[in-house]
């Protein structure tokens, strides 16, 4: 069993509020977790307006798949052209 876990941390240009900001959060972490097989929460800079880190987990039976998916994610967040993706850090563990 292999466990992957990431860390993506986000720029969100235009929000000028916490409650912009989380708008913005919310509609992007509902939408992974609709299209991938993700645990997601925010875990860092809760309390940045422009600024948000999402941790993101998942468990299968190949790195590959993991990988495979961590690049699908990315590239999603990229193509949502709502935040900008300033840096993931990425692990796959073997259990």
């Amino acid at each position: 069993m292999y466990v992957g876990l990431a860390a993506i941390d986000l720029h969100i240009e235009y929000s000028r509020s916490l409650k912009e900001k989380r708008q913005v959060l919310r509609k992007v972490m509902d939408q992974i977790k609709n299209r991938f097989p993700f645990s997601v929460a925010e875990v860092d800079a809760q309390n940045l307006w422009q600024r948000a880190v999402i941790g993101i987990s998942m468990v299968s039976s190949s790195p590959d798949m993991i990988e495979e998916h961590f690049s699908r994610v990315e590239d999603f967040i990229e193509n949502l052209h709502i935040c900008n993706i300033l840096e993931i850090k990425k692990e796959i563990f073997t259990w």
